[in-house]
Protein backbone atom coordinates (compact mmCIF):
# COMPACT_ATOMS: atom_id res chain seq x y z
CA UNK A 1 0.00 0.00 0.00
CA UNK A 2 0.96 3.89 -0.29
CA UNK A 3 2.50 6.34 1.98
CA UNK A 4 -0.40 7.30 4.70
CA UNK A 5 -2.45 10.21 3.88
CA UNK A 6 -1.14 13.76 5.63
CA UNK A 7 -4.13 14.76 8.14
CA UNK A 8 -4.76 17.73 5.39
CA UNK A 9 -5.32 14.89 2.98
CA UNK A 10 -7.58 12.54 5.33
CA UNK A 11 -9.92 15.50 5.95
CA UNK A 12 -10.44 16.53 2.60
CA UNK A 13 -11.21 13.03 1.87
CA UNK A 14 -13.54 12.88 4.51
CA UNK A 15 -15.34 17.01 2.99
CA UNK A 16 -15.43 15.37 -0.38
CA UNK A 17 -17.09 12.38 0.11
CA UNK A 18 -19.52 14.67 2.78
CA UNK A 19 -19.78 17.97 0.65
CA UNK A 20 -19.48 16.14 -2.98
CA UNK A 21 -17.32 19.20 -4.28
CA UNK A 22 -14.12 18.53 -3.87
CA UNK A 23 -12.98 22.08 -4.62
CA UNK A 24 -14.36 23.26 -1.61
CA UNK A 25 -13.31 20.32 0.39
CA UNK A 26 -9.88 21.27 -0.61
CA UNK A 27 -10.52 24.85 0.84
CA UNK A 28 -12.04 23.72 3.51
CA UNK A 29 -9.02 21.44 4.21
CA UNK A 30 -6.65 23.74 4.68
CA UNK A 31 -5.86 24.03 0.71
CA UNK A 32 -6.45 27.54 0.26
CA UNK A 33 -4.03 28.40 -2.59
CA UNK A 34 -5.75 27.42 -5.54
CA UNK A 35 -8.18 24.60 -4.11
CA UNK A 36 -9.53 24.00 -7.61
CA UNK A 37 -6.02 22.66 -8.70
CA UNK A 38 -5.17 21.25 -5.88
CA UNK A 39 -8.55 19.12 -5.93
CA UNK A 40 -7.98 17.90 -9.57
CA UNK A 41 -4.30 16.66 -8.03
CA UNK A 42 -5.64 14.64 -5.43
CA UNK A 43 -8.64 13.24 -6.87
CA UNK A 44 -5.98 12.02 -9.56
CA UNK A 45 -4.10 10.15 -6.52
CA UNK A 46 -5.57 6.15 -6.56
CA UNK A 47 -5.54 6.05 -2.69
CA UNK A 48 -7.19 9.59 -2.24
CA UNK A 49 -10.03 8.06 -4.74
CA UNK A 50 -10.15 5.04 -2.91
CA UNK A 51 -10.41 6.55 0.78
CA UNK A 52 -13.34 8.84 -0.82
CA UNK A 53 -15.43 5.83 -1.85
CA UNK A 54 -14.28 4.03 1.30
CA UNK A 55 -15.85 6.93 3.49
CA UNK A 56 -18.65 7.22 1.10
CA UNK A 57 -19.63 3.29 1.51
CA UNK A 58 -19.43 3.26 5.06
CA UNK A 59 -21.82 5.98 5.68
CA UNK A 60 -24.01 5.09 3.24
CA UNK A 61 -24.56 1.49 4.96
CA UNK A 62 -24.03 3.49 8.46
CA UNK A 63 -26.90 5.45 7.46
CA UNK A 64 -29.19 2.73 5.91
CA UNK A 65 -28.80 0.85 9.52
CA UNK A 66 -29.51 4.15 11.54
CA UNK A 67 -32.97 4.51 9.42
CA UNK A 68 -33.93 1.43 10.16
CA UNK A 69 -32.96 1.49 13.89
CA UNK A 70 -34.67 5.17 14.14
CA UNK A 71 -37.56 3.08 12.79
CA UNK A 72 -37.84 0.73 15.21
CA UNK A 73 -36.81 3.15 18.06
CA UNK A 74 -39.29 6.21 17.10
CA UNK A 75 -41.75 4.72 14.90
CA UNK A 76 -45.45 3.93 15.46
CA UNK A 77 -47.15 1.09 16.78
CA UNK A 78 -50.23 1.98 15.84
CA UNK A 79 -50.69 -0.25 12.86
CA UNK A 80 -49.93 -2.96 14.69
CA UNK A 81 -52.51 -2.89 17.38
CA UNK A 82 -55.19 -1.82 15.09
CA UNK A 83 -54.16 -5.11 13.24
CA UNK A 84 -54.37 -7.11 16.43
CA UNK A 85 -57.68 -5.54 17.61
CA UNK A 86 -59.52 -6.01 14.21
CA UNK A 87 -57.62 -8.81 13.59
CA UNK A 88 -60.57 -11.25 11.05
CA UNK A 89 -61.54 -8.59 9.11
CA UNK A 90 -60.43 -7.27 5.72
CA UNK A 91 -57.65 -5.48 6.14
CA UNK A 92 -54.96 -4.72 3.45
CA UNK A 93 -51.96 -6.04 5.07
CA UNK A 94 -49.49 -4.33 2.71
CA UNK A 95 -50.83 -0.97 3.69
CA UNK A 96 -49.53 -1.19 7.13
CA UNK A 97 -46.44 -0.22 8.66
CA UNK A 98 -45.27 -3.58 10.56
CA UNK A 99 -41.39 -2.67 10.11
CA UNK A 100 -41.18 -2.75 14.22
CA UNK A 101 -43.30 -5.78 14.35
CA UNK A 102 -40.84 -8.88 14.63
CA UNK A 103 -43.59 -11.68 15.65
CA UNK A 104 -47.45 -12.28 14.86
CA UNK A 105 -49.11 -15.24 16.28
CA UNK A 106 -52.61 -16.41 16.31
CA UNK A 107 -53.85 -18.58 18.68
CA UNK A 108 -57.25 -20.30 18.43
CA UNK A 109 -59.15 -19.41 21.28
CA UNK A 110 -56.68 -16.70 22.31
CA UNK A 111 -56.47 -14.55 19.91
CA UNK A 112 -53.54 -12.11 18.00
CA UNK A 113 -50.10 -12.08 20.06
CA UNK A 114 -47.86 -9.36 18.41
CA UNK A 115 -44.21 -9.20 19.42
CA UNK A 116 -42.10 -5.85 18.77
CA UNK A 117 -38.68 -5.31 18.41
CA UNK A 118 -36.90 -4.14 21.97
CA UNK A 119 -36.92 0.10 21.41
CA UNK A 120 -33.83 -0.35 24.09
CA UNK A 121 -31.85 -1.98 22.04
CA UNK A 122 -32.38 0.02 18.42
CA UNK A 123 -31.57 2.83 20.51
CA UNK A 124 -28.34 1.25 22.00
CA UNK A 125 -27.22 0.02 18.68
CA UNK A 126 -27.89 3.36 17.12
CA UNK A 127 -25.75 5.04 19.63
CA UNK A 128 -22.96 2.29 19.03
CA UNK A 129 -23.10 3.46 15.43
CA UNK A 130 -22.77 6.89 16.03
CA UNK A 131 -19.93 6.20 18.09
CA UNK A 132 -18.00 4.06 15.84
CA UNK A 133 -18.57 6.85 12.82
CA UNK A 134 -16.71 9.50 15.82
CA UNK A 135 -13.74 6.94 15.81
CA UNK A 136 -13.61 6.04 12.18
CA UNK A 137 -12.71 9.49 11.12
CA UNK A 138 -15.62 9.91 9.03
CA UNK A 139 -16.89 13.05 9.29
CA UNK A 140 -20.65 13.43 10.00
CA UNK A 141 -22.49 16.33 8.07
CA UNK A 142 -23.02 18.28 10.75
CA UNK A 143 -19.12 18.38 11.42
CA UNK A 144 -18.23 19.39 8.42
CA UNK A 145 -20.93 22.37 8.43
CA UNK A 146 -19.34 23.45 11.57
CA UNK A 147 -15.58 22.90 10.54
CA UNK A 148 -16.34 24.72 7.29
CA UNK A 149 -18.62 27.76 9.12
CA UNK A 150 -15.11 28.22 12.11
CA UNK A 151 -13.17 27.88 9.17
CA UNK A 152 -14.81 30.48 7.29
CA UNK A 153 -14.60 32.96 10.35
CA UNK A 154 -18.78 32.94 10.96
CA UNK A 155 -18.83 31.19 13.81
Amino acid sequence: MGKELTKKEAEFCCLAAVLGNPSEAAYKAGFTAFPQKKAEKLMRKKQIAEEIGRIKERNAKHEEAATGLRRIAFGSVADAVSLAVNFGESTDINALDLFAVSEIKYTLGKGVEIKFYDRLKALEALAEIESSEENTGAMSIYEAISNSARQAGTV
